[in-house]
């Protein structure tokens, strides 16, 4: 049996019982929830797992050195003890990041200070030179938790947040964290077992991750790499293994619809969704909530987080969720909707009593997510037919506990909030909706295509591969050429394995991908290129255009020069 290890996962505050489920799931043992972690045991593939699998971690921690100290400097002497040379050596690259709970220790960047010391004087006395410092992909990335004068020391295994899953192309001002929007949805009890439904769905996160969740499509596949594959004891096959494993995934029968009133939330939506390779499963249309005349028969489930009135009157607040409950109410017969929001208040004005209520933070804003039973006719005939508003399925199994707590990280528990904080975008509003703002974001394919589900002639379920083309959805020649598949793995399925590259040979021409792509992204991806490429895009932004990013940016050029 390989080694089991203490290890700790950061989330969101409310979404531990679904962490806790998901990481039961992948093998992992004596879990336990606390505020905003849930630690656990396992093993080297657990770890992997929990990195490569979770839909609501934000980072996967493995503690290796815990000790008491009173003071600064017995903070620095202790730290100096620990045999660093298990981890790292002097031509390797480190990062620290520290968070502090105590009365000693009030500075967490002196906390920082006192154990990178600690460490370059370590293998400065034994070799007189030491491992340098990186902000940006170190080897090894360090967290330092002091609670009291109680001091932990992990390995974060993960690298940049999980939350970047790395399908993000463009944003709008204030798109939902995709953790959250994963945990929201995991909440819900929704699995692809319904259609689903955004009205309100922005860049297109809740649309994305509800496509990933059907279909069980890991979310890690779509990043560039995770910390653990720096570690000296990495293990290429172990990783080689967990990530061509696609015995999960599953083909989803139903539909996912999204619709918002701004035609640039629905283009970078669209975007989003095409890097995501998920469009055969969404459908977005640009329409306001309130023309929503029709909605698929059989129910579903409705997820939205409409704006929260940071920057609007409080009348025309009042005026949306009143809007927002006509809308469910007339035209979401037989679906459960999910709605989050800050503000109490204009929650009344939906006009619809909640199945229940959730605490939950969005960012740093104390938030509620609330459920509507939407059904036909009076209350007493839908009692009559054995019926009841009540969620039993609902995945807060400790929503009472919640419900009497208040959104204050603990001493021993709290430093997730900061991660909170570096995953903080500010609030929606309804008055800038048709002028939000958005950021370009890298865009890394080292890691290309899965497979998912099709029908055949026949009708019967096919494999096709993730990225194949879709008439009228498919990537530009420019864009095929940059997204290289992950692996051919239609035929590693049908015992060609001489097809399926060696992770090594992956990762090498991946780096070479990188660099190409380092020029292209800083011209074709910059801010300025993006706004222009929006505003271009804004006449064929109905859904029958299907332009992609390399088509719109020829088509640009093209007028420029004719200009």
């Amino acid at each position: 049996m390989s080694e089991q290890f203490e290890m700790v996962a950061k989330t969101f505050q409310g979404l531990e019982n679904v962490l806790a489920d998901e990481l039961k799931a992948l093998g992992a043992v004596d879990v336990e929830t606390g505020k905003r972690v849930v630690a656990f045991k396992g093993d080297k593939a657990t770890m992997y797992r929990a990195n490569f699998c979770c839909r609501t971690a934000l980072r996967i921690l493995k503690p290796i050195y815990k000790f008491n100290a009173d003071n600064i400097e017995s903070l620095y002497e202790s730290a100096k003890k620990f045999d660093w040379e298990k981890i790292m050596n002097v031509k390797r690259t480190f990062s620290i990041d520290s968070t502090v709970y105590s009365d000693e220790f009030r500075h967490s960047k002196f906390v920082t200070y006192r154990v990178k010391d600690a460490i370059a004087d370590y293998f400065n006395e034994k070799y007189g030179e030491r491992p340098s410092i990186r902000v940006t992909n170190p080897d090894v990335m360090l967290d330092v938790h002091i609670s009291g004068n109680e001091v932990t020391i992990s390995l974060d295994s993960s690298g940049e947040s999980l939350h970047k899953r790395g399908y993000r192309v463009a944003q709008t001002e204030a798109p939902i964290n995709e953790v959250l929007a994963a945990g929201i949805i995991k909440l819900s009890g929704w699995d692809g077992n319904s259609n689903f439904y955004d009205p309100m769905c922005g860049s297109g996160t809740f649309l994305i991750e509800a496509a990933l969740i059907a279909a069980n499509i890991n979310p890690g596949v779509y990043r560039s790499g995770f910390a653990f594959e720096r570690w000296e004891d990495f293990d290429e096959d172990l990783f080689e293994s967990i990530y061509n494993d696609d015995s999960n995934e599953r083909e989803f029968e139903y539909k996912i619809y999204g619709s918002d009133i701004s035609p640039k939330a629905v283009g970078i939506a669209r975007s989003n969704i095409k890097s995501a390779r998920v469009g055969k499963y969404i459908e977005v249309d640009m329409k306001p909530f309130q023309e929503i005349t029709s909605v698929p028969e059989g129910g579903g489930v409705l997820i939205t987080n409409p704006p929260y009135g940071e920057r609007i009157k409080s009348d025309d607040m009042e005026a949306l969720y009143d809007e927002i409950g006509t809308m469910l109410k007339n035209e979401f017969k037989g679906y459960n909707a999910w709605v989050i929001s800050e503000n109490n208040d204009t929650f009344d004005k939906i006009g619809l009593k909640p199945s229940l209520k959730y605490p939950i933070l969005n960012g740093a804003l104390e938030c509620e997510l609330r459920q509507y039973v939407i059904f036909a006719g009076t209350y007493s005939e839908f009692r009559k037919e054995g019926r009841s508003v009540k969620n039993e399925n609902f995945r807060g199994e400790a929503k009472q506990k919640f419900l009497r707590s208040r959104f204050e990280p603990t001493a021993v528990e709290g430093d997730a909030a900061k991660e909170e904080t570096r995953s903080e975008r500010p609030a929606r509003s309804a008055a800038n909706r048709e002028g939000r703002k958005f950021e370009s974001k890298e865009r890394r394919f080292e890691r290309g295509s899965r497979s998912i589900f099709k029908k055949d002639e026949e009708g019967k379920a096919s494999e096709r591969k993730f990225g194949d083309k879709k008439p009228g959805r498919g990537f530009s020649k420019k864009e095929d050429e940059r997204r290289a598949p992950r692996r051919p793995f239609a035929a590693a399925k049908a015992g060609a394995e001489e097809n399926k590259k060696p992770y090594f040979e992956r990762k090498s021409e991946g780096v070479e991908r990188e660099n190409r792509r380092s020029e292209i992204d800083g011209k074709d991806h910059s801010e300025g290129f993006t706004k222009k490429m929006v505003k271009f895009r804004q006449p064929s932004l109905p859904k029958e255009s299907g332009m992609s990013l390399g088509v719109a940016r020829r088509l640009r050029k093209k007028t420029d020069s004719d200009k």
